[in-house]
């Protein structure tokens, strides 16, 4: 009994579109203020409304804690990963987990032609759905081997 692939658009029906952005002229300080603010483990970061880098909890410890930088003077745009790894509401769960293991990275932007943000896919929203989906296939077969299925 397998289940079809899992599109991302599926994910951003559940948990929403909205995503937390910064200007990459604010500081890291503002950066960590929104991102505590928001319970998020990573931010945006845009230029005219853009998407042009993101930045997370990695990054502030790579960048700002061990180079010995201070978040209330350096600016996001210094520290922030610019080659953002980025999928569209049609990539699949799984490819979405194959992306974030081969580039080390855990939060995808979601990005809809041409180039319109519209959302952020984090790795713990993928291991919560599949997770569920492995819940339900359990409970699906546990009802076949005692003879109720279909439910």
């Amino acid at each position: 009994m397998h289940r079809p692939a899992t599109p991302v658009s599926t994910i951003l029906k559940r948990k929403g579109d909205w995503v937390i952005s910064i200007d990459r002229t604010a500081t890291v300080f503002e950066a960590i203020q929104r991102m505590v603010k928001h319970n998020v483990g990573a931010i945006v970061v845009k230029e005219n409304g853009d998407l042009c880098g993101i930045f997370t909890e990695r990054d502030y410890l790579r960048r700002i804690a061990l180079e010995g930088r201070t978040s209330r003077t350096t600016h996001v745009e210094e520290v922030m990963t610019s080659r953002v790894v980025c999928v569209n509401p049609s990539t699949t769960v799984e490819e979405c987990m194959q992306l974030m293991t081969k580039h080390h990275c855990r939060h995808l932007p979601v990005v809809q032609d041409p180039d319109q943000l519209v959302g952020i896919l984090s790795i713990g929203d993928c291991v919560r759905l599949l997770s569920q989906q492995a819940e339900s296939e359990i409970e699906d077969l546990t009802s076949y081997i005692a003879g109720v299925y279909p439910a």
